[in-house]
């Protein structure tokens, strides 16, 4: 079915008119309802559909947010990389409108979750989202609590992390709800523990990485390395975020 909607969409997309492609989408629903946009948006190529969801704006409603389906969301998602956001920013926020969203009577966040852990490249958008809480969510698993005061900085072994990822954690949920990372990790372990699994692996495997790099980099330097040191929880106590972070590998494409 032709919606000429989506063609204005597209042509504002390729002049940079976001906001005008978002409002010529919104009006397909208002003339011929919801459905008629879902259905719509099969056909909305995943990389247009994302040029719009990320630009999310909290404060106000979006319809096209409350709309899109797992499926559709995590076809855009996966591509998200390519804009060469270090920060992840737009990736978070626009993860957090969708999964966390009012409307949860059709979809709930862990059906977003499981679409995206399915989708090639999902668990790597899923660990670009949890790389800022990479050491909190590494604690979590061994001690099933977020608490920071908990973390000694000991790593599970990759089968105590698995055999962990299906035990239930000590928090419930509506001790941690903030609709942010805290939240979704929380789901991905009780709900997703194989995609967890997965995303904490990528995430280990870039920390490796990371290390391997900085090391390299101190030998050149000709600098003293510390006896095999691994700052795995640096800084640990500081506040969030005060740990260095694992390498991304995504980090050099661009859209």
């Amino acid at each position: 079915m032709h919606y000429p909607a989506l063609a204005k969409a597209q042509s504002l997309i390729l002049a940079g008119d976001i906001v005008g492609a978002e409002a010529a989408l919104v009006s397909l629903a208002d003339e011929e309802g919801d459905h008629a946009l879902v259905v719509a948006l099969d056909s909305f190529p995943p990389k247009d559909l994302l040029s719009v969801i990320r630009e999310y704006d909290g404060s106000k409603a979006s319809v096209l947010n409350l709309l899109v389906t797992p499926q559709q969301f995590a076809r855009a998602v996966v591509i998200e990389k390519q804009y060469k956001d270090l920060t992840h920013t737009h990736l978070r926020g626009m993860m957090n409108s969708v999964i966390f969203r009012d409307d949860q009577e059709t979809y709930t966040p862990v059906d977003f979750l499981r679409a995206v852990g399915e989708t090639d490249g999902g668990c790597d958008a899923l660990a670009d989202y949890l790389l800022e809480h990479w050491a909190r969510v590494e604690s979590f698993m061994r001690t099933g609590s977020f608490e920071a005061s908990e973390d000694d900085g000991s790593v599970l072994s990759e089968a105590n992390m698995i055999a962990a990822a299906y035990t239930r954690p000590r928090v419930d949920l509506d001790e941690i709800t903030d609709h942010d990372w805290m939240e979704f990790t929380w789901l991905l372990r009780t709900e997703c523990p194989d995609i967890l699994i997965e995303v904490l692996t990528i995430l280990r495997a870039r920390f490796r990485a990371y290390t391997a790099e900085q090391e390299s980099e101190d030998e050149e330097d000709d600098s003293h390395h510390d006896g095999g040191h691994v700052p795995f929880r640096e800084g640990h106590g500081a506040g969030e975020g005060s740990q260095k972070k694992p390498a991304d590998p995504d980090e050099e494409s661009a859209i």
